[in-house]
């Protein structure tokens, strides 16, 4: 048996008004109509809810039985509704933004400002996302779930994803401080391609092969010394002496620790801070985020 709101609905207003004509006005629909929806429900149940005369309606037990919680019915889809309302409007004034590391570089506390500029009522909400996950939370599920994340290039899948690039700055490579290496400022990719590296997880994908340096090695082999998922774990495989790692110049002062040897290295290409969303996302307020990155990283306003 399913009631439908709106038979309920005309149900209520009856019992309220005990009168069809005035029920009919007060819902904005003909006499007739109501009168159809009120035999159809009782049909439905299978029994009489008003007893009528050409003076008077008025509810028979049924129906009195029926009203109060065809009442509460009403007043928790109600309550449903304007839950739902609060949801959305909370929705499309928030944005949660993923980072895979602590970003520096003065980076978010100037695309806070900006935004705060062009959309003042706007939540700004970061989230930490761990390194497994390359998209910065982006593909994740339920309320582990992205709006933008700032990600490094190579980003994820082209065909899902859209992104617009934030800064670009060298790679470095930090090692354990008593590593042979660790004293000389002239290092080049292949003075250390033989040596054990820090990976991504796999789950990373080809930013895992990127800061393997994997194209700059001209195929020699990768040795793994352990998979790390974040900035601690990378530098207690560090001070471990499990191996060696590439990094962002801006992601240094996350890994400079006492046992840990941060150097130039010369050989490999620059690393490349993205912002990344969902494609086809063209909400307002996502390219109000946008514009306040560029604006923060540029300068210019778009």
């Amino acid at each position: 048996m399913d009631v439908h709101l709106r038979e309920l609905r005309y149900f209520v207003a009856v019992a309220e008004h005990l009168h069809f004509t005035l029920a009919a006005e007060a819902l904005y629909v003909s006499q007739p109509a109501l009168s159809k929806q009120i035999r159809a429900l009782e049909a439905q149940l299978q029994t009489p809810l008003f007893a009528r005369n050409r003076r008077a309606v008025q509810l028979t037990p049924d129906g009195e039985a029926l009203l109060p919680h065809a009442r509460s019915v009403l007043e928790a889809w109600a309550r449903a509704q304007a839950a739902l309302s609060t949801a959305s409007a909370r929705r499309q004034t928030t944005l949660v933004v993923g980072i895979s590391t602590g970003l520096g570089r003065g980076l978010l506390p100037a695309v806070r400002a900006r935004l705060a500029e062009s959309a003042p009522a706007a939540r700004f909400h970061v989230r930490q996302v761990g390194w497994a996950d390359a998209t910065g939370g982006l593909a994740a599920k339920g309320q582990e779930r992205t709006d933008a994340a700032f990600v490094w290039l190579p980003g994820p899948d082209p065909e899902s994803y859209e992104w617009t690039e934030v800064l670009s700055e060298p790679r470095m490579i930090a090692l354990p401080a008593a590593h042979p290496l660790a004293d000389r400022d002239d290092l080049d990719i292949t003075d250390v391609v033989d040596e054990p590296f820090l990976a991504l997880p796999a789950s990373s994908g080809s930013l895992r092969d990127y800061w393997l340096a994997t194209e700059e090695r001209r195929g020699a082999p990768v040795r793994i010394g352990a998979e790390v998922t974040g900035a601690e774990e990378t530098v207690e495989a560090l001070t471990a002496g499990l191996g060696i790692c590439l990094l962002s110049e801006g992601n240094a002062p996350h890994i400079a620790r006492e046992g840990v040897a941060i150097r130039p290295i010369s050989g490999v290409g620059p690393s490349h801070l993205a912002l990344v969303w969902r494609r086809g996302d063209n909400r307002p307020l996502l390219s109000r985020l946008r514009d306040a990155v560029i604006s923060a990283t540029t300068g210019k306003t778009t």
